[in-house]
């Protein structure tokens, strides 16, 4: 079966930087785009970014404004996301997550990804 494993969470202070890893199997996972999302305590869940199947397109959510960034290593089956100049407002549970649609793209919409893993909490003080 698919399993995404994260890791990479934690305590940082403000400003500081995070480097969070999503580990798949049990899926061929050169073929599909993949995500990060995040969700605070009380809200929405929001995108945060995404990486095309190649790895040659991205895409962040408005908030990124260039500290994140989003790779992968298709020979590792692995995603990373590499946070900088955090803020506490960045504090959330981020989970990553796979694209169903097996497409050149990538979606930034929730619903067209179907497998999750179980999130890692990135906890941001000021």
């Amino acid at each position: 079966q698919v399993q995404l494993v994260e890791s990479g969470g934690g305590l940082v202070q403000s400003g500081g930087s995070l480097r969070l890893s999503c580990v798949a199997s049990g899926l061929t996972f050169s073929s599909y785009a993949m995500g990060w999302f995040r969700q605070a305590p009380g809200k929405e869940r929001e995108f945060v970014a995404a990486i095309s199947r190649s790895g040659g397109t991205n895409g962040y959510g408005y908030f990124v404004k260039g500290r994140f960034t989003i790779s992968r290593d298709n020979a590792k089956n692995t995603v990373y996301l590499q946070m900088n100049t955090l803020q506490p407002e960045d504090t959330a549970v981020y989970y990553c997550a796979r694209d169903w649609r097996n497409t050149a793209g990538y979606s930034v919409t929730s619903a067209e990804y179907d497998y999750w893993g179980q999130g890692t909490q990135v906890t941001v003080s000021s």
